[in-house]
């Protein structure tokens, strides 16, 4: 399992799915299991580090072990916490258990009884001393094992050699600042936030690092994780506060506006594809997870304030455009005008149109109009005067609706009889089948479930569920549908 894997500081490397990989213990250079990895480091990064790492397929005191004569276990008294390291075996994944053990056993489960200890001697005889082998002698004797033909052993790729090493804190500095642009454009999603910095490092500003190279926090002018995250935020680049109950920095907002962020062109990456012999449940469980795939996305139109703007930068101004493409045409239209202010390269002078299509309107009479803005809160101004939608996409299935999107409301409350009931609405806006989802609950929570049109509300359902299922109801539409958090509110009118 991922939770008990030392991982290095630098990152797991890249890796695909089905891969082999050895399971040795800190101090041991023997492998005591072998192999497959469930899930690639993209897959195992969004996973946020849990779930099953190995399909174990051999493991030291299994049946196929004990068919070995003449075998010997190498350093067996450092047996303890299991670390997982880089694959050792190139055609791992033919070997089989002549036991006929299903494949998945834990490494830390007692095979018939036979455990090893700290400080017992274990060798071909009792009167034999531990015997300690070099890792080039252990992988000879590996040899003797009887697999297949087609098994093969490799020398264990040297990471020092391989992993460049950034010592210069300027060079660090100028690296996390390359990865954190790169994750902003590609992993980090508005509707991911508020996201912890935690969250923020280890699966989205590691990944983007170049193949080979080490990021290292410690060794950049900041020296932690929160100083960095705050002098981006004093630059105006991103938002950050410090959650004082979990004493950890928080990443509330991005500014798409930002001349960095604007300036910055994220490299494309090629996407780690799946391995064709991975297991075919696996795989059916994985489409069915992009089938029920939901993403939601906020964007603007152009309003009449800001036509002028669109048109004369030659963009279409009856399109949608994301939050990053609207400030792109409202600094392109800068560049076109020449409007940065000479003396000062922060601050953004307003010719007539731009400033029409900013401040038209919101300004009372007998007061001046502003003559410049600052290039910080220029995207954001921009933005305010367009009109909001938002898109919602489940598989093949995209709407585009008008204004903010509502959460979901679910809602325990009590019946005659002190029964309890929970509801559910506002399922229309993410794309859920009111009549679909009841069956499902019903099956889910052996409770009867019904659904009924609200009241002054046409084409708007409410699935009502018996019993006070609101925390297990919320946790379904996390994990079946899909349904971020931030869009779910829960209210228990049961409790006092």
């Amino acid at each position: 399992m991922f939770p008990g894997i030392s991982i290095p500081p630098e990152g797991l490397p890249s890796f695909l799915a089905g891969e082999p990989w050895a399971v040795k213990v800190p101090g041991n250079p023997a492998p005591i299991a072998v192999g497959a990895t469930t899930m690639s480091s993209t897959e195992v990064l969004k996973a946020g580090l849990r779930g099953k790492a190995l399909r174990i397929m051999h493991y030291y005191h299994d049946s196929l072990w004990d068919s070995v004569e003449g075998r010997f276990v190498p350093n067996a008294g450092f047996l303890e916490d299991v670390v997982v390291e880089d694959p050792v075996l190139s055609s791992v994944s033919q070997l089989t258990d002549t036991s006929g053990e299903t494949s998945g056993n834990s490494l830390n489960d007692d095979h018939d009884g036979d455990t090893v200890e700290k400080g017992d001697q274990v060798g071909t005889s009792a009167d034999d001393d531990v015997r300690v082998e070099t890792s080039e002698e252990v992988t000879e004797d590996m040899g003797a094992l009887k697999l297949s033909e087609n098994v093969t052993t490799e020398e264990e790729p040297n990471d020092e050699k391989e992993q460049q090493t950034i010592t210069s804190s300027e060079d660090v500095d100028a690296l996390l600042d390359k990865c954190l642009l790169q994750a902003l454009h590609t992993t980090v999603k508005d509707k991911d936030l508020p996201m912890p910095g935690s969250t923020l490092w280890s699966n989205n500003i590691l990944p983007c690092r170049p193949p080979g190279t080490t990021l290292d926090i410690k060794k950049s002018s900041h020296k932690k994780l929160s100083k960095w995250l705050q002098s981006k935020s004093s630059a105006g680049l991103i938002s950050v506060k410090e959650d004082k109950y979990k004493k950890e920095i928080m990443l509330l907002g991005v500014n798409r506006g930002h001349p960095d962020y604007m300036s910055f062109k994220p490299e494309k990456r090629v996407q780690e594809t799946v391995n064709q012999k991975h297991d075919s449940s696996v795989g059916e469980a994985s489409q069915a997870k992009v089938n029920l795939q939901f993403e939601v996305a906020e964007i603007y139109k152009p309003s009449t304030h800001v036509n002028p703007v669109f048109t004369s930068v030659g963009a279409d101004s009856g399109k949608y455009y994301s939050a990053s493409e609207a400030s792109e045409i409202v600094f392109s239209y800068v560049e076109k005008e020449n409007l940065v202010k000479p003396a000062n390269k922060a601050m953004v002078v307003l010719d007539a149109t731009l400033c029409d299509a900013l401040f038209k309107g919101t300004i009372k009479k007998g007061s001046t109009y502003p003559t410049e803005i600052h290039k910080k809160d220029l995207g954001s101004a921009f933005l305010n005067r367009m009109q909001v939608h938002f898109r919602v996409a489940r598989g093949n299935e995209v709407a585009v609706r008008k204004g903010t999107i509502k959460p979901v409301q679910i809602m325990t409350e009590r019946r005659q009889g002190n029964k309890k009931v929970t509801r559910l609405s506002g399922l229309e806006s993410f794309l859920m089948d009111a009549e679909s989802l009841a069956s499902e609950l019903q099956k889910k929570f052996a409770c009867s479930t019904s659904v009924a049109e609200l009241p002054g509300k046409k084409g708007q359902h409410e699935v009502l569920v018996q019993g006070g299922v609101i925390d297990d109801l919320a946790k379904h539409l996390v994990d079946h549908y899909g349904v971020p958090k931030k869009y779910i509110e829960v209210l228990d009118k049961t409790k006092k």
